[in-house]
């Protein structure tokens, strides 16, 4: 008797934290079915349309935004993953001077808030003329987490399977490409999302690194729906949910893989 009072409690606990998590998505995508120039806990379906989306996409030109960040993401994910897992399998497999200590300066600048280093990634897109493109925005997303997640990965691999392969006659980059690329997707897997969604939350450096408006991401769009005077919540809200939706269909899709990635990847280390 006493066991199943407290699996109740714990179930309508659990209940109650579920249900205090979506109470903002419910309320954002509410308000966004509304012209609404006031916030408040107004759940009424009275006056639910699609004006506010429609507005979005007619008048804000949020399509070509949202093509920007989906180009970000999408580059900066195969960037990060096709580096990160050369760099991690060179630091996890192979033996030179000075390995580790390499590693560790590498892993150190995760220490480095990304604000102190602002100036001079500016000074350095301008330096190398790529300030106002796609390059810009998504080489800083390439960084030490990523070496460090598909490393911690890869150090659970036998050295026999590789050595099997030399032996075979298998060159480094058939090793690579056949044998440790499809080993670790799982771990590809996890830093692609969140590739994913740093790239397509990212505000503060497209902002820096962006002056042709052609070039805006979602959440620079988003910033300027926001009026001087007066501001339609249903509007930014709309905006809001656009904004949301794709990292978290993203993620519902690789969700398994994800969950996956980062049990493997924290079994040693």
């Amino acid at each position: 008797m006493k066991k199943n009072i407290i699996t109740v409690f714990f179930t309508l606990l659990l209940a109650f934290l579920a249900l205090t998590a979506l109470f903002p998505f419910v309320y954002m995508l509410l308000t966004s079915l509304k012209q609404s120039y006031s916030l408040g806990l107004d759940f009424s379906l009275v006056g639910l349309s699609f004006k506010n989306y429609n507005t979005v996409f007619k008048n804000f030109e949020f399509a070509k935004y949202f093509t920007n960040s989906v180009i970000v993401a999408v580059l900066a994910c195969v960037f990060n993953c096709f580096i990160s897992s050369l760099a991690a399998y060179g630091f996890a497999k192979k033996n030179f001077v000075g390995r580790d200590a390499i590693f560790w300066i590498y892993l150190a600048t995760l220490m480095i808030p990304s604000q102190v280093i602002l100036v001079p990634m500016t000074v350095i897109i301008r330096t190398l003329h790529i300030a106002n493109t796609y390059s810009a925005l998504f080489l800083p997303l390439v960084n030490a987490f990523g070496v460090f997640l598909i490393k911690q990965f890869l150090e659970n691999l036998p050295n026999d399977l590789l050595e099997a392969a030399r032996i075979d006659g298998c060159g480094e980059l058939n090793i690579y490409l056949q044998i440790i690329v499809p080993l670790i997707k799982p771990a590809l897997v996890s830093l692609t999302v969140f590739t994913f969604i740093t790239s397509w939350n990212s505000f503060i450096w497209p902002l820096i690194s962006i002056t042709n408006q052609n070039k805006n991401t979602l959440t620079l769009a988003l910033s300027s729906l926001q009026g001087s005077y007066t501001t339609n919540y249903g509007l930014v809200m709309a905006g809001a949910t656009l904004t949301f939706l794709p990292p978290f269909v993203l993620y519902l899709i690789l969700q398994k893989q994800f969950v996956e990635g980062i049990a493997l990847s924290g079994i040693k280390g």
